[in-house]
This record gives structure tokens, C-alpha cells and sequence, in this order.
């Protein structure tokens, strides 16, 4: 099940390895899915690339800035002439900065959405036209608990309302495309076992920690493990929605 063969698949911001953007490339290549590392640190793509390729695995960096509009079109004109098709992108690519409102500024505050949500909007619209051609396609975002419980450990309001953008833009875009054989959905991760939470202080990491039922932070397998089940045809009746993966710190 959940098999990816003869797919190809675009992860954002999935040449940093303080993120989960590796952790998903290497699971969906793991599943049989030729991926697509894209990112702007070209010496992290690489990192990636080989990972997956010594794993057994396709894999083709790319250099990719999604706030730019030129980027993201040389991103996919060299993913269609590799390739021929794209049957999954996963908006991963994202930043975070802990600040209150008071002290934001509004470069701030456009700095954030530039990459958390209209950087998603150029991916996104830029892989419509090969998906809706083959009829197939799945599209999975990045949001945050953050969305949804108004704040978390690392990010302000301005990363809160990104991530909400997120829910709601793709919820939008989910009702568009049905009709062509393409899913949009959401993955919400909570805490997450990455180096940002490494670098934390023991006595910040505790009091998030008790916060949690479950009593850890997630693994970043975990939360690729559920883009793999969106990314697959076992889930062409799943669209429009957010999968919350945040171990019972936010439950509705």
C-alpha cells in the first residue's frame, strides 16, 4: 500500500536538516517516487540527493526560491524535462521567528507570509497545468498547530496566521480541482523532534513537554509517514482537509 512507483514528487525546503523537508524527500523515495529536492541551500539539496540515491533511490536537486515567480517556473521547466509529469508537491518550505505583535514589524510580518504562504501559492498554481493534463495529482501543505490554537513554542502571530492562511487557502483550492482527479490537504505537526527543539533550554523544553499528552515531541518519520498516505491513490477521497499529528496538545 501506499506505493509511489513511477511518480514524481516535489519537496520544498527539503535540503535543511533542521526540518522535517528531508525526512519527507527520503520517505517518499523510500515508497518508489522519483523526488524532486528543492531549496535554496544548494549544499544541503545535495546532502539530500545523495541520502536518498544511497538509500536506492531517484532523486534530482534543484535550486528553488518560492517567493520567486522566475524560481518556481525554472523549478518546474526543469522538473518536466527530466521527468515528463509531476504527480505530488509538498509545501514544506516555511520560516518561523518567536516575537510578540508589539515588537513585530511590518517586514516581518511580510517576510513570513512571503514564504509560508504566497511562496505555497506559486508552487501550487505552478503544478495545476501538468496535473490537471494527467488527471492526477496530490498537493500537500505544511500548516501548524500553531494555526489552530493561536500560537506554539517557536513562532509568532505573524507564523500563526501563515499557517492558518494555509488551511484556508487550501481548503479553497481543494473544491477547484476536485473534479480533475487532484487532492489538496494539510498536515498540521505540533512539536516536533528537530534541531530547532534540540536547541532549546531543559527548562522551556519541559514546560512544552508537559503540555503534551502524549508526552514527547513527534519524530520527523511520523509526520512523513502521513504526507506518504496523502501522496497516495489509497487516499483519492481525502481532499480538503488537515491531518492534526501534534501528540494531544491540540485536539477538535
Amino acid at each position: 500500500m501506499f506505493e509511489l512507483t513511477n511518480q514524481t514528487a516535489v519537496v520544498t525546503g527539503s535540503g535543511s536538516i533542521r526540518g522535517i523537508g528531508r525526512t519527507i524527500a527520503m520517505t517518499l523515495a523510500k515508497q518508489g517516487a522519483a523526488v524532486v529536492v528543492a531549496d535554496l541551500d544548494m549544499n544541503g539539496v545535495q546532502d539530500t540527493v545523495r541520502a536518498i540515491q544511497a538509500a536506492g533511490g531517484e532523486a534530482l536537486g534543484v535550486e528553488l526560491n518560492v517567493t520567486s515567480e522566475d524560481s518556481v517556473k525554472a523549478m518546474m521547466n526543469k522538473v518536466m524535462e527530466v521527468y515528463g509529469r509531476i504527480d505530488i508537491l509538498v509545501n514544506n518550505a516555511g520560516i518561523s521567528q518567536k516575537v510578540t505583535v508589539e515588537e513585530m514589524s511590518l517586514a516581518d510580518m511580510s517576510r513570513v507570509f512571503n514564504v509560508n504562504m504566497f511562496g505555497l501559492f506559486l508552487c501550487s498554481q505552478a503544478v495545476l497545468e501538468p496535473m490537471r493534463k494527467q488527471k492526477y495529482g496530490r498537493i500537500i501543505s505544511l500548516s501548524s498547530v500553531s494555526a489552530k490554537r493561536g500560537g506554539g513554542v517557536f513562532g509568532g502571530a505573524h507564523y500563526s496566521a501563515s499557517k492558518a492562511a494555509v488551511l484556508g487557502f487550501s481548503k479553497n483550492l481543494a473544491r477547484e480541482v476536485a473534479s480533475d482527479g487532484i487532492t489538496v490537504n494539510c498536515v498540521a505537526p505540533g512539536l516536533v523532534n528537530t534541531d530547532i527543539w534540540k536547541s532549546m533550554e531543559a527548562s522551556a523544553a519541559e514546560a512544552v513537554i508537559a503540555g503534551i499528552p502524549a508526552g514527547r515531541p513527534g519524530e520527523t518519520e511520523e509526520i512523513a509517514a502521513a504526507i506518504a498516505f496523502l501522496a497516495s491513490k489509497e487516499a483519492a477521497y481525502i481532499t480538503g482537509e488537515e491531518i492534526d499529528i501534534n501528540g494531544g496538545s491540540h485536539m477538535d
